[in-house]
């Protein structure tokens, strides 16, 4: 269903959020904690705005380029642009959280899809060493990806990719995972055998083509790695963009790994995530700035826990977890006794990773969600300050763990949320997020949570794929398209009816929080 469903959410969010009354944002430290420079990976809510937000309810004051420098899903960000910006800005700064994706690329979407030379990608990384130079006190905090592998012919028919992929596209996903499988001493006979089959099969034009878009993408990388080591970088902090155990991805984070070997743990992480590493980034800048190390405590649910290794991710997602407190600048504690912050982490018992908009995200209690919602439960009386990351279901929310919190009233009795996108969306933004709340009020924190629940939980999980299906049988919807044209009044009508309807049914507001003026905290867009 080729449906403007980022439209889609602005419109039905906006209109919600609209009629109901008593919101009023929490108000920033009257402390001024200074500016902070944020180049977000691109302009979408979730990597821009609601990163922005966390930062500023701690009273910092974060600039962000103008809107038309940055990179949307259909056209790349002006790096030039930005640089152009960044040097301005730099006077008076406390910190630089930046996109290496947006400064080379000019955007997520971008890295993927460039038509950039070595020459070109060469000068804008070596940008990175000028500024540092011409501004040798300003922490910098940079954040990029690993080229995402194609994980289906879907992600080559997109737009994101180039076109020539996408009668190769699962051909060359299967291959890259086999040459990594090989590499890694682990493929059996007859995968060689498959292996060399599919070097003979892939269109040439196409290997080539994929060949050096992911040669650009991992020099690129191992420069900005180098510059870390001279100490360009305060943190840098990769991720591995959509990936799975055994991919381009994940063979590029090893050797990349290797490459960085000698650079210590706090200067440099190497995992996976796309979305999510702007926040972990500008965690780890406050928490430098505050000289503070918050200590975080981990738990699982039961069954395969933190050895799940989720859909998109290439390492298992307790390791993924452990790396990212590092990136945000926290230490983890063995007894949440000493924790500043309980991470309660709700994996599938089987390490499956089930979709959002699937049959299986009923309301109705499955294996293991009685277990973990029982182990929030008594985190939450016993007084520790509890953060809850909602991975079974990926793109969204488990209706099940959310139907039985909201029976048991624990909704805003915990500190941060999370259950968006990939896993590591999710728990990297959480953890960014969660080690801040520790300076934030009451009101603050309940604020970033509804957020969520009505994004993650209310949106994703629910109202997305039902107003998706209504607006493509409306009749102003134009299906040759994708635009909303002439069904733009009905989606916002009937999307507002939904969501307000949901969210009145499904979310206990304390006494001074409401919905009215939320709308401009949402992340309404589809994933890329």
């Amino acid at each position: 269903m080729r449906i403007n469903l980022k439209m889609i959410m602005l419109l039905a969010l906006t209109m919600v959020l609209s009629v109901v009354s008593g919101f009023t944002p929490a108000a920033a430290s009257a402390v001024d904690s200074g500016k902070i420079l944020f180049v977000p990976l691109d302009n979408r809510p979730i990597t821009d705005k609601e990163t922005r937000q966390v930062a500023e309810k701690l009273g910092y004051d974060v600039v962000v380029p103008p809107e038309a420098l940055l990179g949307t899903r259909e056209q790349p960000g002006n790096p030039d642009g930005l640089w152009q910006w960044l040097n301005k800005n730099a006077p008076g700064a406390k910190a630089v959280v930046v996109s290496t994706d947006a400064m080379i690329y000019g955007s997520l979407v971008a890295s993927r899809n460039h038509e950039l030379t070595q020459d070109t990608i060469n000068e804008r990384v070596e940008r990175f060493r000028s500024f540092h130079e011409n501004h040798p006190g300003l922490p910098v905090y940079g954040f990029g990806t690993i080229l995402r592998t194609l994980l289906s012919a879907t992600h080559s028919g997109n737009g994101m990719e180039p076109a020539i992929y996408q009668q190769n596209a699962v051909m060359l996903r299967d291959y890259s995972a086999l040459r990594d499988k090989v590499e890694m001493g682990q493929a059996t006979k007859k995968e060689k055998q498959e292996l060399e089959k599919l070097i003979k099969d892939i269109l040439p034009a196409a290997m080539e083509d994929w060949t050096h878009r992911h040669g650009l993408n991992y020099n690129a990388n191992k420069a900005l790695i180098d510059l870390t080591g001279q100490n360009v970088f305060t943190f840098l902090f990769l991720g591995g963009d959509d990936s799975a155990l055994y991919s381009q991805t994940h063979y590029e984070a090893r050797h990349l790994r290797e490459h960085g070997k000698n650079i210590g743990k706090t200067k440099l992480q190497i995992t996976s995530g796309a979305d999510e590493l702007g926040m972990v980034m500008m965690c780890r800048a406050i928490c430098d700035d505050k000289r503070d190390i918050p200590f975080i405590y981990t738990t699982y649910n039961m069954g395969k826990g933190r050895n799940t290794i989720p859909k998109y991710c290439n390492e298992e997602i307790g390791i993924d977890v452990d790396n990212t407190i590092v990136a945000a600048g926290g230490m983890q504690v063995p007894s949440p006794e000493r924790a500043e912050l309980v991470m309660a982490i709700s994996t599938d018992p089987d390490g499956k990773t089930l979709d959002a908009n699937g049959p299986d995200n009923t309301t109705k209690p499955r294996k293991g969600t009685m277990h973990f919602v029982n182990l929030v439960k008594d985190l939450v009386n016993r007084g520790y300050p509890v953060a809850v990351a909602d991975i079974a279901f990926g793109n969204g929310a488990d209706n099940a763990l959310m139907n039985e919190l909201h029976k048991e009233n624990l909704q805003f009795k915990l500190q941060a949320y999370g259950g968006w996108n990939t896993a590591t969306n999710t728990t990297g933004f959480l953890i960014g997020t969660g080690l801040l709340t520790k300076w934030m009020d009451k009101q603050a924190r309940e604020e970033l949570m509804l957020t969520r629940y009505l994004d993650d939980w209310c949106y994703q999980a629910n109202i997305r794929q039902k107003l998706g299906a209504a607006v493509w049988i409306y009749p102003g919807y134009s299906q040759s398209t994708g635009n909303l044209d002439g069904a733009r009044d009905f989606a916002s009508q009937q999307g507002t009816e939904w969501m307000k309807e949901f969210a009145q049914q499904n979310i206990n507001l304390p006494a001074n929080l409401s919905l009215k003026k939320a709308a401009h905290n949402k992340s309404m867009e589809p994933p890329v």
